[in-house]
């Protein structure tokens, strides 16, 4: 179903005002230079924990928790995100989403599920393929972006400057 490479419990930083469990998506299709998840890469994970075990877990954290971010890796790269998603609904919890817009078809079916997103915009789109390393990411990129807007969902949206990025890595 779902691909996940790591769970964090508890974070009040993923999702705005509201406390919550991050699932970390398994598998990357961009190679930034300056990525933080290096590890989630792989389309398959060394230290995988299992869809269920997740589902477990946030069923005990019922009450707890508000919401359960959906992040990565890059999360729209599964094809189990929408389902996972709606599972998470079902036990009561606000759904978010960091995204990178990969894959902005996928974006396209999980919007209707989601309360939050936040995009990672990667660079200027003028240098974009050279910052990802994949053709045609500022054009998947750009298409995300407009879906989100376009959606009514609650977003914001990530960049990176030169000064928080290693030298040499920085997006133009």
């Amino acid at each position: 179903m779902l691909r996940v490479g790591g769970l964090t419990r508890l974070s009040a930083n993923d999702y705005p005002g509201k406390l919550a469990a991050v699932v970390h998506c398994q598998g990357c299709a961009w190679r930034c230079g300056y990525c933080h998840n290096p590890h989630l890469r792989p389309a398959r994970g060394s230290h995988e924990i299992p869809w269920r075990d997740v589902r477990a877990f946030l069923a005990r954290r019922r009450g707890l928790l508000d919401a359960v971010v959906f992040s990565g890796g890059e999360p729209t790269q599964q094809p189990g995100l929408a389902s996972a998603m709606r599972e998470v609904r079902a036990l009561g919890y606000l759904v978010g989403l960091h995204t990178a817009g990969i894959v902005p078809r996928r974006l396209v079916e999980v919007l209707p599920l989601v309360d939050w997103v936040a995009m990672d915009v990667k660079a200027p789109f003028g240098e974009h393929e050279r910052v990802t390393g994949a053709r045609g990411s500022a054009r998947r990129a750009q298409m995300s972006r407009d879906l989100v807007l376009a959606s009514g969902v609650a977003s914001e949206f990530h960049t990176i400057s030169r000064a928080d990025s290693p030298p040499g890595r920085a997006p133009a």
